[in-house]
């Protein structure tokens, strides 16, 4: 897990093809202290994509890309010398300065503006229509695995704004128009909508077995009445049967 707040920027300086995937080697900076800090197997995130730590060489590391993570994020379309946000896999004791990020790419934006806003800069970004539903105003999201609040949505782009301290400790150079970024959405929204969906569901299924057994209940009582009704007339049958003979016996004519 990791919070949006990038540590430091590294450069792709290798990216393989391997399979229907890459391996990459990305070269961090001396002050993300990658020999004292990370071991084989540590998780960091690239670009707000969590990889795997397969081996180091001085300040840089080794990491497979799979097929489906080629498919869901901007990785496949970087070439050597690309830049990437680095953060390292939070921990309990870690400050949780912007918001619960998962490092699993919901999917692809566009920058489609940049503009200046006093030191700031707004940016437009173009969301896939499957992702919109996540996104609200002053809701979290992470850009290229950097934590950034909505501050306003417009069809089916939304506005953020970089700040000078965001702007000099990020790939800032990558939230230029026409640039593609990584999205991922507040986890919190997707669990929320599963939950509902399957109690939705289960509410359905309840509703079913509910009319089942009421549909069943009544047919029980029709049975039980048309046979409470044979009986009755056939007691009638018999008790007007009885009488005749009894009268006829006795003479009457």
């Amino acid at each position: 897990m990791f919070t949006g707040i990038v540590e430091a920027v590294g450069t792709l300086k290798a990216l393989k093809k391997h399979g229907h995937g890459y391996e990459i080697l990305v070269e961090t900076p001396e002050s993300f202290k990658l020999k004292e800090r990370v071991k084989l197997g540590d998780s960091i995130a690239n670009n707000g994509v969590c990889l795997t730590v397969t081996a180091m060489s001085g300040n840089a590391f080794y990491a497979d890309v799979s097929a489906e993570t080629v498919k869901c994020t901007c990785l496949g379309d970087y070439a050597k010398g690309h830049k990437l946000n680095l953060e390292l896999a939070c921990t309990p004791s870690t400050h949780l300065g912007g918001h619960i990020v998962q490092g699993h790419v919901d999917g692809i934006g566009t920058v489609v503006s940049k503009h200046t806003l006093d030191e700031a800069y707004d940016i437009w970004i173009k969301a896939p229509n499957e992702l919109l539903r996540y996104i609200a105003p002053k809701g979290s999201i992470a850009v290229d695995g950097v934590s950034l609040t909505v501050n306003e949505l417009k069809g089916d782009t939304f506005r953020l704004t970089l700040i000078p301290h965001t702007q000099s400790n990020v790939n800032f150079d990558n939230f230029s128009e026409g640039n593609k970024v990584n999205l991922e959405c507040d986890v919190l929204a997707r669990y929320l909508e599963r939950l509902f969906a399957y109690r939705l569901n289960q509410g359905s299924t309840s509703l079913n077995i509910s009319n089942t057994k009421n549909n069943l209940q009544q047919n029980n009582l029709q049975q039980n009445n048309l046979q409470q009704n044979n009986v009755s007339n056939s007691k009638r049958e018999k008790s007007s049967a009885i009488t005749m003979s009894s009268l006829l016996m006795n003479g009457f004519k």
